[in-house]
């Protein structure tokens, strides 16, 4: 069964290969996809720092690389 339009993407989100069924995602798609609530998180794109408020316009392409790790404060 051919599906015209569908489009899938590969990435590599903490050193480990992930495949979407999109063509892109922005940050926020990503975290919600994926079900980081970590309230601090270091999202970088291509070694890039994201800004949390750029999460809902930072895309993440085929191919990117992506880190997303969480933040604990402690004393």
């Amino acid at each position: 069964m051919c599906h015209i339009g569908f489009l899938s993407m590969e990435i590599i989100l903490n050193n480990r290969s992930e495949t979407f069924e999109a063509d892109s995602l922005t940050v926020a798609e990503l975290l919600e996809r994926k079900n980081f609530t970590f309230k601090m998180l270091v999202i970088k794109v291509n070694d890039v720092l994201v800004k949390n408020d750029a999460y809902h316009t930072q895309t993440i392409m085929d191919g990117d690389h992506v880190m997303v790790l969480h933040l604990i404060s402690g004393g």
